[in-house]
């Protein structure tokens, strides 16, 4: 790949998605669009490419992003925001809702395993929660949607009696219990784009997404967090990330790395 497709790429991702590549990613990004390359019927990542510039496809240019996009995650990830979750913030929420209900958001889901982790921590405690997941990535979102897991995956962060009692074996994977799929909506969803609906959440968890994303575009997605916060609701971004600029939309949370509130004085703001 020459740095004029790299840098091609570059702004695609930042337009499309608000995503960028670090410059020392070039023959990572070019491993990964090889697998696409094939699939599109094309014989190298250049031709492909080479295409793409030519006449742009939005299904070709959209492939393109999902496989650039970073996919690391494992279940119970920083098991401490999982463990805050269950033994604070649904008890807490739940108390101040009618029918207990606490709804909460997994924007950027990967494959799943935040959600599904989540639901278990919920499911374990009795509590009464709607889980709604999203990703970019409609790949991600269907991987997420079946559940299913390779041994490798199932056992990055479950200890074996939690596997054995929220999964079961089938051939050579791990799938989801009826009980856990049942309790995470999955969809795909643009952080860059307006919601589809007006639902709003007590919880929205954004890990690890704003540290990936371009500096300009920051802005915009905490904007649309915010918006889809009810009042006082809580957002949990990665352990090091952080809300930059001036912003009276979300206060820290003292002593709870990557916690945060949403201010009253955003209410207003908040329809």
């Amino acid at each position: 790949m020459i740095q004029d497709d790299f840098d091609r790429l570059q702004a695609l991702m930042v337009s499309r998605a608000g995503f960028r590549l670090g410059r020392d990613r070039i023959h990572l990004a070019e491993h990964r669009l090889a697998p696409v390359a094939r699939r599109e019927g094309f014989d190298s990542v250049d031709d492909m490419l080479a295409s793409l510039w030519a006449k742009p496809v939005a299904s070709l240019g959209w492939a393109v992003i999902e496989a650039l996009l970073n996919p690391e995650t494992w279940f119970r990830r920083d098991r401490t925001v999982f463990d805050t979750f269950a033994r604070e913030l649904l008890p807490a929420i739940g108390r101040a809702r009618p029918e207990g209900l606490v709804r909460v958001w997994s924007a950027g889901c990967s494959h799943g395993q935040e959600p599904y982790s989540l639901a278990m921590a919920a499911l374990d405690t009795g509590a009464n929660v709607e889980i709604v997941a999203t990703d970019l990535s409609q790949r991600a979102v269907e991987r997420g949607r079946s559940g299913a897991y390779t041994a490798f995956e199932i056992q990055r962060g479950l200890a074996a009696q939690t596997m054995l009692n929220w999964f079961d074996p089938a051939d050579d994977a791990w799938v989801a219990k009826p009980a856990l799929r049942d309790a995470v909506r999955f969809a795909r969803h643009n952080l860059l784009d307006a919601p589809a609906d007006g639902a709003r959440f007590d919880v929205i968890l954004c890990r690890n997404i704003l540290s990936e994303m371009d500096p300009a575009k920051r802005g915009q997605v905490v904007d649309g967090l915010e918006r889809r916060l009810v009042d006082d609701g809580v957002l949990i971004l990665g352990a090091d990330e952080r809300i930059e600029g001036d912003t009276v939309a979300f206060r820290p949370v003292t002593g709870r790395k990557g916690l945060f509130v949403k201010a009253p004085s955003a209410l207003s703001r908040a329809a």
